[in-house]
């Protein structure tokens, strides 16, 4: 078999019309291939508005041998396909006296339950919020109505924060292993479109990734696992510095020797608990700012040529700069065609995420626009929890200043406030044609009173860079809202070679415990943690 790369196409083009200038570029009639199986999909928008896509395809063709030697030395064009099959270990020696419990069903916990139970162990799934069916009512039901339910939220509840996000699902991981294609493939077992598996930046969408997670832990608990709802892991047992067992809701003992922590980033009281007992942790690295809207048909028109891109689907862009102060300004977690949701998750605290369905079709693009803030950052007498601290402090003053709405405000508004030039304040600003577009209620304020100045600096700067990339960036009618606080974990549970913290049998993993930044990533490690733990282990009774 043989891979094509740099095959470009127009868009809206037929599955003939791809097999034809693949023919073309192999130089060779198109009946001399046999199969053709598209690999990677992107876009080509170079020479907008004059877009094309570029393909890389594996085929399998006639006279193999005689074709390699006709482009030896263009191997970037022509060479022979390899594709790493993934493999799940053999069982290990050791015997399970308990079923492996795992805490928390977003994407780690969620992939390390379902491989775990796909090769005969019978996990258990522990999820403090509820089934995504009931989750999604009480996400709806909190934008409409503004009552919190700090445990079923756009942060806790199955299939994790990721659900209600875009779902984006490119990832910067090296997949050695392949583990990244059985994830894509994984999805598209339980209901995601094929092309994920070959676009270049491949989402699925709130509404259809909802019904992924569903069908997923019917298939776990079909192959003898359990998911457990309603279940918040308040206290960890220990014997001499091994794990023995978790109490569920303050009340309830369930036994096992291998826990698996995937809580998510925002499971701030599970990360209390555990500094509690002494489980080695530390304050790490991440980011804040605020999510920024613009017009998608600007988004378009900037990055492919053309206001109504048809089949192409609504542009994404990215965008990073460094500040004056060498702060790191980038655009994050950017939704074509989406909104800026609601995502609190305890009372009394604003924080804000992005959104967008399979479709993509909202009027406004938004993304995240954030700085990096390090533990020296923090302030405080610092230590692991010092992160979490500091988001706090962030989520409050968002709530204070919007009132337990979204507080929003005009990009003009906010530079001039940053700045402090003396211009006059443009309030009607606010009767400008381009409105927010946001799940849950929002409310004009001053945002610029969120962040610390040093961070407001920074997106302004970072803001200004952008627009010479991106035409109209710097619009004074852009909005900004606050704040974006739960980018990634605040905290790493170290872990050693054999992903394990420092007491045994208790296995961090994923993007709350500091290994991960997505969907993919986390999915990618709950494997890992899936194999690591079948790789010792025989399971139960077998």
């Amino acid at each position: 078999m043989l891979r094509v790369n740099q095959i470009k196409v127009t868009p809206g083009h037929s599955e003939a019309d791809l097999k034809k200038s693949t023919a073309n570029a192999l130089r060779i009639p198109e009946d001399n291939i046999t199969s053709l199986k598209i690999i990677r999909q992107s876009i080509d928008a170079r020479k907008k508005p004059h877009i094309s896509y570029s393909y890389s395809v594996d085929v399998t063709v006639k006279e193999e041998e005689k074709i390699l030697r006709r482009f030896r030395g263009k191997e970037n064009q022509v060479c022979r396909a390899e594709q790493k099959a993934y493999r799940f270990p053999e069982p290990g020696r050791g015997e399970q006296k308990n079923p492996t419990v795992i805490v928390g069903t977003g994407p780690a916990g969620l992939f390390c339950g379902y491989f775990l139970a796909l090769h005969g162990y019978r996990p258990v799934l522990l999820e403090r919020g509820k089934c995504v069916e009931e989750r999604r009512k009480d996400v709806e039901a909190f934008w409409e109505t503004g009552q919190l339910n700090p445990d079923s939220n756009v942060q806790f509840g199955e299939g994790g924060a990721g659900t209600f996000s875009d779902g984006k699902l490119n990832t910067l991981v090296k997949d050695r292993d392949g583990r990244n294609r059985v994830v894509l493939e994984t999805f598209v077992k339980f209901g995601a479109k094929e092309r994920i598996c070959y676009d270049a930046k491949p989402h699925i969408g709130t509404d259809v990734l909802c019904d992924v997670v569903r069908r997923m832990r019917e298939e776990i608990i079909r192959l003898g696992g359990q998911v457990r709802f309603g279940s918040l892991v308040t206290e960890i047992e220990l014997q001499q510095g091994h794990v023995v067992g978790v109490v569920v809701n303050g009340s309830e003992r369930i036994a096992c020797e291998q826990l698996v922590l995937a809580i998510g980033h925002s499971a701030r009281d599970t990360f209390a608990m555990l500094h509690k007992k002494q489980v080695p942790m530390e304050a790490k690295a991440f980011a804040v700012g605020l999510r920024m809207e613009h017009p998608q048909s600007m988004v378009n028109e900037s990055q492919y040529g053309m206001r109504e891109p048809g089949s192409l689907g609504a542009a994404p862009y990215r965008v990073a700069a460094k500040a004056a102060d060498g702060r790191g300004v980038y655009s994050f977690c950017m939704c074509p065609g989406g909104y800026v949701v609601n995502a609190s998750s305890e009372s009394g605290h604003t924080a804000v995420n992005g959104m967008s369905y399979s479709g993509r079709d909202g009027k406004n693009a938004n993304s995240a626009i954030i700085v990096t803030v390090t533990p020296e950052d923090f302030g405080g007498e610092g230590g692991p929890l010092a992160g979490i601290a500091f988001q706090r402090r962030l989520e409050q003053r968002a709530f204070e200043i919007g009132g337990g709405k979204i507080p929003v405000q005009r990009y003009g508004d906010f530079r001039r406030q940053v700045l402090e030039d003396g211009m006059k304040r443009e309030d009607s600003m606010k009767e400008l044609p381009f409105m927010p577009q946001c799940k849950g209620q929002y409310q004009w304020a001053d945002v610029a009173k969120i962040l610390p100045l040093e961070c407001n600096a920074a997106i302004v700067e970072g803001i200004e860079t952008f627009a010479a990339q991106i035409k109209g960036f710097n619009r004074p009618d852009a909005c900004l809202s606050g704040v974006e606080s739960r980018t990634s974990s605040p905290v790493r549970i170290l872990r050693d070679d054999s992903l394990q913290s420092q007491v045994r049998g208790l296995y961090p993993c994923g993007e709350g415990a500091g290994y991960a930044g997505g969907i993919v990533s986390a999915a990618m490690d709950g494997i890992r943690v899936a194999e690591q733990i079948a790789t010792e282990f025989r399971p139960v009774n077998t």
